[in-house]
C-alpha cells in the first residue's frame, strides 16, 4: 500500500489507504491520514461519539480527543501473507497488553473490521494506539536540537531495557519506529516484527529494515521457526541511531543504498573494514555507540540496555558532563568502556592474569593498570565490562581497529620496556591531555607479543628509554 497524497479525502474507500476522513471505524472515527507502509496504514481517529471541537457526549467518561488506527489489510492476500498479518498483529496485541510501560505506545483496544460491503476493509485488524505528535525520524530531519540528543537516546535505552527485562527483543529499532509525545517523551512502537525470547534467543520471520541489521543477521540461516533474534540485535540498532542523531541521520556505514551499506556492515563483522563514525559524534556518545557496534554478538553482549542506561545516568550527574567535556567518573567511563568488547570473542582466553604487586608497588620498568571506574577495581571485578584495551599502534586513532585481542584489567601489572612522548592525544579524568604511551610486553604466546597502553590507565611513572619510531606492537 503506497500512500497517494490528495487522494485520502476523496468519497471512495475501496483500499485501505484511501479511507474519507468522516468513516466510521468500530467506535471510532477517521480524521486525516497519516502514513502508509508495506504492511499497514495509519490514520489520526477521534471517538465517534465525541464532537469535532472535542467534547465528550453526555454520559461518556473521559477519554483520548485522537488515537492513531494502524489498519492491517489481510483480504485478498495469500494464505501465507494473510497469517504474517495476523501474526504480526498477535505480537503487537501480547506485548502491548502484557509489558505496557511509559516508554512503550500504549495499545488501547484491537478488533476486526466486517464490512462486507467494503472488500478492501474486509477482515482488517484495526490497532488502536496512543497517538503520538510526530517521530525521531521527523525530528533528525528538521535538524534535532543538540539539548534534545541524549535525553531522546536515553528515552530509547529505557524502552529497551523495559522490553528485554520482559523478555521480548523489538527486532526492528529504527527512528521511524521512536514517536514523540507532544512533551517529546519517547515511545517505541511497531512490534510487528518483535520477538518473544525462550531463554536466550527467540525466532523471528526474516525480515527487518537494512540499515540496522547486525552482521550476524546478514549470514544467519533460515530455520523452521525462522532466524534467529536476541537482545544484542537491539543493541546494534541503538548504535546506528545513536549515530544518527549526531550526525544528521548518516550512517557510520558508507554505501549510497541500504544493501550497499549492509556489504560494508559485513566487511566490518568480518574484521576486513574498520568503524568509521562521523567526527560531530561527541566522544562520550561515540564511545557509547562503538560498543554497541561491537562487530559480533559475543563482543556486543556485555553491553545491555542497563548497562548502557548506567553509563549515560553516570555522566548526567557528573558535574560539568553536559557542558560538552566529560569530567571525573563520565571521563573515566568513557575511557574504562570505550574498546570494551570490541577486540572479538577472545575476551578470556587472551586475557591477562598477572599476579598483583606487593605492598612496595610494581618493580622497576613495569607499570600497573589503573581502572578510574569505581566498580572495576576489585579482584573480582574481571568481567568483560571492566575490561581495558591495548592499542597496536600509539600514533593511530584509539579506535576498534586499533586494538589487540588481549584484554587488561585493574590492578594487572605489565612489563614495560619504553614509551612515545608524541604519541595519539588522550585525556585523562580531570581533562588534562597527555600523548604519553607505553610500549608494554604481553604474556608468552599472545598475538601480538607487545601493545601500547596510554600513560592516563596507569599511575605510575617509570624511568624508561624513548622507543625507536618503528616499535609498533607485534
Amino acid at each position: 500500500m503506497t500512500l497517494r497524497p490528495g487522494l485520502e479525502g476523496t468519497a471512495e474507500c475501496d483500499r485501505i489507504d484511501l479511507i474519507a476522513p468522516g468513516h466510521r471505524l468500530g467506535d471510532w472515527v477517521i480524521t486525516r491520514l497519516i502514513g502508509s507502509g508495506g504492511w499497514s496504514t495509519v490514520y489520526a481517529a477521534r471517538p465517534a461519539d465525541r464532537h469535532p471541537g472535542g467534547t465528550a457526549a453526555a454520559g461518556r467518561p473521559p477519554g483520548p480527543t485522537e488515537v492513531a488506527l494502524k489498519i492491517m489489510p489481510t483480504a485478498g492476500l495469500a494464505p501465507r501473507q494473510a497469517r504474517r498479518i495476523v501474526e504480526s498483529a498477535r505480537r503487537e496485541v501480547e506485548l502491548g497488553r502484557g509489558a505496557g510501560h511509559p516508554r512503550l505506545i500504549g495499545l488501547l483496544e484491537s478488533f476486526v473490521v466486517a464490512a462486507p460491503d467494503l472488500p478492501a476493509l474486509e477482515g482488517a485488524i484495526v490497532l488502536v494506539m496512543e497517538r503520538a505528535a510526530g517521530s525521531l525520524r521527523e525530528l533528525i530531519d528538521a535538524g534535532l536540537p543538540a539539548v534534545d540528543r541524549g535525553r531522546l537516546i536515553e528515552g530509547i535505552c529505557e524502552g529497551l531495557a523495559h522490553l528485554h527485562r520482559s523478555g521480548w527483543v523489538h527486532a526492528d529499532l529504527k527512528p521511524e519506529n521512536v514517536l514523540l509525545g507532544e512533551d517529546r517523551s519517547v515511545k517505541l512502537s511497531d512490534f510487528g516484527l518483535a520477538t518473544e525470547l525462550t531463554g536466550t534467543h527467540g525466532y523471528a520471520p526474516p525480515m527487518g529494515t537494512l540499515d540496522y541489521l547486525p552482521p550476524e543477521r546478514w549470514r544467519a540461516p533460515l530455520g523452521e521457526l525462522g532466524v534467529r533474534v536476541r537482545p544484542s540485535a537491539d543493541i546494534w540498532a541503538l548504535g546506528i541511531v545513536i549515530h544518527e542523531v549526531f550526525a544528521a541521520g548518516g550512517s557510520p556505514f558508507p554505501g549510497a543504498t541500504p544493501m550497499a551499506r549492509g556489504a560494508a556492515v559485513q566487511e566490518y563483522g568480518e574484521g576486513r573494514a574498520p568503524l568509521r563514525m562521523d567526527h560531530s559524534v561527541p566522544p562520550f556518545w561515540r564511545a557509547l555507540a562503538a560498543d554497541c557496534l561491537a562487530p559480533t554478538h559475543a563482543a556486543r553482549a556485555p553491553h545491555t540496555a542497563e548497562s548502557l542506561l548506567a553509563r549515560m545516568a553516570a555522566r548526567r550527574e557528573t558535574p560539568g558532563a553536559g557542558a560538552g567535556r566529560l569530567r571525573g567518573r563520565a571521563r573515566a567511563a568513557v575511557l574504562a568502556t570505550a574498546l570494551c568488547g570490541m577486540a572479538g570473542a577472545t575476551l578470556c582466553s587472551d586475557a591477562v592474569r598477572a599476579a598483583p604487586p606487593g605492598p612496595a608497588g610494581p618493580a622497576a620498568g613495569t607499570v600497573r593498570i589503573f581502572n578510574a571506574e569505581r566498580g572495576c577495581r576489585e579482584p573480582a571485578d574481571r568481567e568483560p565490562r571492566c575490561s581495558l584495551g591495548l592499542a597496536i599502534d600509539p600514533l593511530r586513532p584509539y579506535t576498534a581497529d586499533n586494538v589487540v585481542p588481549t584484554r587488561v584489567w585493574h590492578g594487572d601489572v605489565l612489563a614495560a620496556d619504553c614509551h612515545v612522548t608524541d604519541g595519539r592525544p588522550i585525556i585523562d579524568e580531570e581533562d588534562q591531555q597527555s600523548t604519553r604511551w607505553f610500549r608494554v610486553r604481553l604474556p608468552p604466546g599472545s598475538a601480538p607479543s607487545a601493545a601500547w597502553l596510554p600513560a592516563v590507565r596507569t599511575k605510575d611513572r617509570p624511568a624508561l628509554p624513548t622507543c625507536p619510531h618503528h616499535a609498533t606492537a607485534r
